[in-house]
């Protein structure tokens, strides 16, 4: 059933989310801060432009938010000409960013006392999976809403979980993100250490990803890697804001991050050295330097 989507976010996740929803038949209007990528958007598909948050959200039966961190979350919400300003009771606002589960928590609380409900679903998967329709949505809330928003969801993830209360879906993908990173690290260290053996280094990948050490981000990122190949499905400045949420949740839970604070670290290295915009695979990168190999002797950083 076509709903009516108001939806927030045009980055590199963003934009395949909205094509996949307009292809579903979603009736979508889009707001993003920057109005060139909105506008670059509705040239490709059918989609409407709205001038403000304030205005998207007017009359909308659910509004979608997809933005890099939780300052950006709260200013669409409850800034000016803010999603709160016209949203309907009745309506829903579901989250698809990464942010703190306890600002989710108080975003929830807020919303509902204009009875708006507000379900925080962050994906995973990357640019691919956005594009591709098959994100794993991991949402936040209560049953209800999560029923009513599961239809949407659907036009752009195929493994969607509810997992509890508002904040959950948050905690969910913050240990996403921490299996994510120290997977990395891990695939990085085994293609360093394959490279400095003179190992052929795909038909390595190929021999042990069927096995116990197979993983997403081997047969993925790894394969970039060897390539040389540094495109964002994910860059490391968003991923570094993902594990500051990791390490601040951890902290206030007691919990040690040995692996994923290490991480955060060779990530700050590689931002320093202006490498942010890469794809977060370019962990690997930090580990060539220390281990005076490279994977890809002559594709070190391609634009493409």
């Amino acid at each position: 059933m076509a709903s009516q989507i108001g939806f927030i976010g045009l980055g590199i996740m963003g934009r395949g989310m909205v094509k996949n929803l307009v292809e579903k038949g979603h009736s979508v209007a889009v707001w993003n801060r920057t109005a060139e990528r909105a506008e670059a958007l509705s040239k490709e598909t059918r989609v409407s432009i709205a001038k403000s948050p304030r205005a998207l959200a007017e009359g909308r039966e659910f509004v979608l938010i997809c933005v890099s961190d939780t300052p950006d979350v709260e200013e669409v919400l409850f800034g000016d000409e803010s999603v709160a300003a016209s949203v309907h009771p009745g309506a829903l606002v579901v989250d698809l960013s990464t942010i703190s589960p306890s600002a989710a928590r108080r975003f929830g609380a807020k919303l509902a006392e204009q009875n708006v409900g507000f379900l925080d679903a962050p994906v995973s998967g990357g640019s691919e999976g956005a594009a591709k329709g098959t994100l794993s949505i991991m949402a936040g809330g209560s049953v209800g809403d999560f029923a009513r928003a599961r239809p949407v969801l659907e036009a752009i993830g195929t493994r969607i979980t509810h997992i509890g209360p508002t904040g959950s879906g948050q905690m969910t993908k913050l240990m996403n993100q921490v299996l994510v990173v120290v997977n990395m690290l891990a695939v990085g260290e085994a293609l360093v250490l394959g490279r400095a053996a003179n190992l052929d280094l795909r038909k390595a990948v190929v021999a042990v990803e069927a096995g116990a050490a197979g993983s997403w981000m081997l047969s993925q990122r790894g394969t970039q890697a060897i390539d040389g190949y540094w495109k964002p499905g994910f860059t490391i400045d968003l991923q570094q804001k993902d594990l500051r949420l990791v390490l601040e949740s951890a902290e206030e839970l007691g919990v040690p991050m040995l692996a994923t604070s290490l991480v955060h670290q060779l990530y700050n290295k590689l931002q320093r050295e202006g490498k942010g915009g890469l794809g977060n695979h370019a962990l690997v990168q930090a580990l060539e330097e220390m281990a005076g190999v490279k994977l890809s002797p002559d594709k070190l950083n391609p634009e493409a």
